[in-house]
């Protein structure tokens, strides 16, 4: 092969990805990012007050923590350490008591009554394969490498939670626990595929934990920049490419964008009839985030809870599903699906001693600008009364907040396109990583395997670049 000079648009993870398996394989890569420092959505900083480190947009890393490509990676060498909290999750309920996902599927199970068995028929042998199961989730749709682990995984992910909830489960913890894991898909429990959000990431849990990166999230996003540039590469931040014409030549463009970002970045160069697809891709939920300063940890009712490095805050099964229904309808739950992590409980970096940092977000309508402050603020005062008043200070994100810090944030949708069926396979389009303009290619959440911290995205299009300039 013949070294050529690629070119990179967006140093989110995903952009990371592509660029250091094209530079590991010989070729002179530029990224152009836009902001001063690389990571996209992977990106820490001090939002409230000096000393409260925040993650700015993602926190809780189960899926990166599994990734086959960056567990291949030396990201410790790069400065780059998990931080396990005692517990991955914990879901609590109005009686004061709590449900956990802890790293053993058996300990899971034994909190669940008459569905122990039931919860240890799905999950163990996906945790117990794990690394092979991953090789062929993280991916396009191809034949398997392992085809009975992965019609174990993908018989019951095509269901909708609703249903897997009916058929497997009859108690409220396991409802509740698939319910709060589930709605992570962003998505109406009674739509297909909402059950292998449930799978991947309970599985995820068990194999991997759900991990925070030490010292913020931005330490990961430095720990790969860092390979990047061990690879030869080079970084060029501070560089907003408005347009492909502003490039220099390259054989190559792999672009970390979404569709709508596409359309503005090649324009007329894009034929129409790609150029019309690009316009049907459909953005998922927005995101309503906010960030809080502690003066001590929350002080929630159930010990679970303290110890949960993740919280769901949303009762019941029927509650969270009524919840995200409303959202897919365009409304705004008065009581919304929660989902709260609080790092400081197993990383002390991130605050002064003896101070915490939390972070939590609802679902919105996609460019909501309702402030749902109030009534996530009460989701957790309900299940921690007292919460409020060890409130230092806040920070609070709306989708038009969260979409100015990341344009591939759109409409604060934070998993880059809606996981219908067809955009969970054909996404963008069914050209997936390739466009029909000869050396451009893209590589972000908009392209399989979708949305999460995980790298694969980037990995999967670097390959689909190689193996366009093996020819």
């Amino acid at each position: 092969m013949i070294p050529g000079n690629v070119l990179v648009i967006g140093a989110g993870p995903n952009g990371l990805a592509a660029a250091i398996v094209l530079a590991q394989a010989g070729h002179r890569v530029t990224i152009y990012e836009a902001r001063d420092r690389a990571g996209g959505a992977v990106s820490s900083a001090e939002l409230t007050l000096p000393g409260f480190v925040h993650d700015v947009c993602s926190s809780v890393y189960p899926l990166a923590a599994s990734s086959p490509f960056f567990g291949g990676l030396p990201l410790a060498a790069h400065g780059h350490v998990w931080s396990h909290p005692p517990l991955p999750l914990a879901h609590p309920f109005d009686d004061g008591s709590a449900v956990a996902l802890t790293r053993s599927v058996d300990e899971t199970a034994s909190q669940l009554g008459r569905d122990a068995s039931a919860y240890r028929r799905l999950l163990g042998p996906l945790v117990d394969a794990w690394p092979a199961l991953l090789s062929d989730v993280l991916g396009p749709l191809r034949v398997p490498s392992h085809p009975l682990l992965f019609a174990r995984f993908a018989v019951p992910a095509a269901l909708p939670a609703s249903v897997l909830g009916r058929a497997a489960f009859t108690t409220r913890q396991a409802r509740a626990l698939l319910a709060g894991i589930a709605a992570h898909a962003a998505r109406p429990l009674e739509k297909p595929l909402t059950s292998a959000y449930f799978l991947l990431l309970a599985g995820a849990g068990h194999a991997v934990g759900w991990p925070f990166a030490r010292g913020g999230a931005g330490r990961l996003a430095d720990a790969l920049a860092g390979c990047f540039l061990a690879a030869g590469g080079t970084i060029q931040n501070g560089t907003l490419i408005a347009s492909l014409q502003e490039l220099p030549d390259a054989r190559t463009v792999v672009c970390d964008v979404t569709p709508a970002q596409l359309l503005r970045l090649a324009g007329a160069a894009l034929p129409s009839r790609y150029r019309r697809a690009l316009g049907r891709y459909r953005y998922g939920p927005g995101a309503f985030k906010v960030d809080w300063a502690l003066e001590g940890p929350i002080p929630w009712r159930a010990d679970a809870c303290r110890a949960a490095g993740t919280v769901h805050l949303g009762g019941s099964f029927e509650e969270i599903a009524a919840a995200e229904h409303e959202v897919a309808l365009g409304r705004h739950p008065d009581r919304p699906f929660v989902l709260l992590a609080q790092p400081t409980i197993c990383d002390p970096t991130r605050a002064p001693e003896g101070r915490h940092t939390a972070w939590a977000y609802c679902h919105v309508p996609n460019g909501s600008s309702v402030d749902m402050l109030e009534r996530i603020e009460r989701q957790v005062d309900r299940f921690a009364p007292g919460f409020r008043d060890r409130i230092l200070a806040r920070h609070v994100m709306d989708p038009a907040a969260l979409e100015a810090f990341n344009p591939n944030l759109v409409g604060g949708d934070v998993g880059a396109g809606l996981a219908t069926v067809r955009q969970t396979f054909a996404r963008p389009t069914l050209r997936q990583y390739v466009t029909p303009v000869g050396g451009l290619f893209l590589c972000s959440a908009s392209t399989p395997p979708g949305g999460g911290v995980h790298g694969m995205c980037g990995f999967h299009a670097a390959q689909a670049v190689l193996r366009r300039l093996d020819h």
